[in-house]
């Protein structure tokens, strides 16, 4: 967790800058009350779990960048053979891709999946239960974002409503202060007036208003500062499923981008798609290894191709067996090298969209967070550690 240990490092580094004397207090410009220890600390955990949610995915990105990069790599190594061994090289794939033409030319009927299509798929046969896997994976966890996004936002709107019913008690509970005081004056008026002018005793009145008036004023205010309490807790639930929505968007985000890609890497529009090609392709497969095993001479060519990319150094070689056309075609090499270079791009994407938003951005918040409140550094460092020491346990 590279992330991490640097964030850390840089925050002793930072943290040793200050000087308790000099802390000052700021007053929060945000929504989150920071002087509120639960809502800092859930902040300062929610940006540390998007920084270890960026971290992880762009392990994951690495190896697949790896691997794109690895046949870019072959590519150049083709194309930069000496013009004696490309023409060596380009023997062997023309009779490999002759052999395979005539086999195409003999099963002679409708096929059951397009020759492009089967190319893809074998190009990618080892792994097509793991895309499988992954696609499903990533398009039910998409169905349980998205409703996760709709119950939050039905939590909010909830929320959002029960906070104006509280601030109109609030301000109802003011307007019934304002009626009472003036009834109270009102009475002490007219006894006053009963007193005074008509010469009545009135000190049992004087004795019932004042009871009256303190009985009210204290249910008034009870209610009113019941009122207070839930309007806090109100705006602490709010806050809460803002950071909630903000840290399911991100992930709603990257599996997006992923769904994106996997349907870019294996041609398809849904894993229903990929699971129909994927029985079509058995099928045909199972037709074609019957004239394949007729056809010798094919797999004593493709052999041959294999022994000369493998003295050239290229790391997969077995992949150039069904992208032989790109071998003797310029044209479909520079297509191939296209759509990886695309692949990559998107990686590269994805790569700096983790880095740079989302683990940048919760870095700058927490080190900001730091600056602005720095009486509260110490403790900010101690979340910042026992979330490393549980996330390396």
């Amino acid at each position: 967790m590279g992330f991490i240990k640097r964030l850390l490092d840089k925050f002793r580094r930072d943290y040793d800058e200050y000087d308790e004397e000099e802390w000052e207090e700021e007053e929060s410009s945000r929504e989150i009350d920071f002087d509120n220890r639960e809502q800092r600390d859930d902040y300062v955990k929610n940006c540390l779990e998007k920084i270890a949610d960026a971290t992880k995915e762009l392990e994951n990105l690495n190896f697949e960048y790896n691997m794109v990069t690895s046949y870019l790599k072959d590519m150049e190594e083709i194309e930069a053979l000496p013009p004696e061994e490309s023409e060596q090289l380009k023997d062997c794939a023309k009779r490999v891709s002759l052999l395979q033409e005539r086999k195409t030319d003999f099963i002679g009927r409708p096929r059951r999946i397009t020759d492009e299509k089967y190319r893809t798929v074998e190009r990618m046969e080892d792994e097509i239960e793991e895309a499988f896997t992954k696609i499903t994976e990533a398009e039910n966890y998409q169905e349980l974002i998205r409703k996760d996004l709709s119950r939050l936002e039905g939590e909010k709107h909830a929320y959002l409503y029960r906070k104006n019913e509280v601030m109109r008690l609030i301000s109802d509970t003011k307007g019934m202060t304002i009626i009472c005081v003036t009834a109270l004056g009102l009475c002490a008026l007219l006894l006053m007036f009963l007193q005074f002018f008509l010469e009545m005793d009135t000190k049992p009145g004087y004795l019932l208003t004042a009871f009256v008036a303190a009985v009210v004023i204290t249910l008034i205010y009870v209610k009113h500062m019941d009122a207070r309490k839930e309007l806090r807790r109100v705006e602490t639930g709010i806050n809460k499923i803002i950071l909630l929505q903000n840290k399911v968007k991100i992930r709603y985000v990257n599996n997006t981008n992923l769904l994106e890609y996997l349907y870019m890497k294996y041609g398809v529009n849904s894993a229903k798609e990929l699971t129909e090609m994927w029985e079509s392709y058995k099928l045909e497969k199972e037709e074609r290894e019957k004239f394949r095993r007729a056809e010798l001479d094919l797999d004593y060519s493709e052999q041959e191709l294999l022994q000369t990319l493998k003295c050239y150094q290229i790391q997969d070689p077995a992949i150039w067996l069904h992208q032989t056309e790109a071998i003797l075609d310029s044209k479909e090499m520079v297509e191939i090298r296209h759509n990886l270079i695309i692949r990559r791009q998107s990686l590269r994407r994805r790569m700096d969209y983790n880095r740079d938003v989302v683990a940048g951005t919760s870095q700058r918040d927490i080190k900001a967070l730091v600056e602005r409140y720095p009486k509260y550094a110490k403790e900010i460092m101690k979340t910042v550690e026992e979330y490393e020491q549980k996330f390396n346990a």
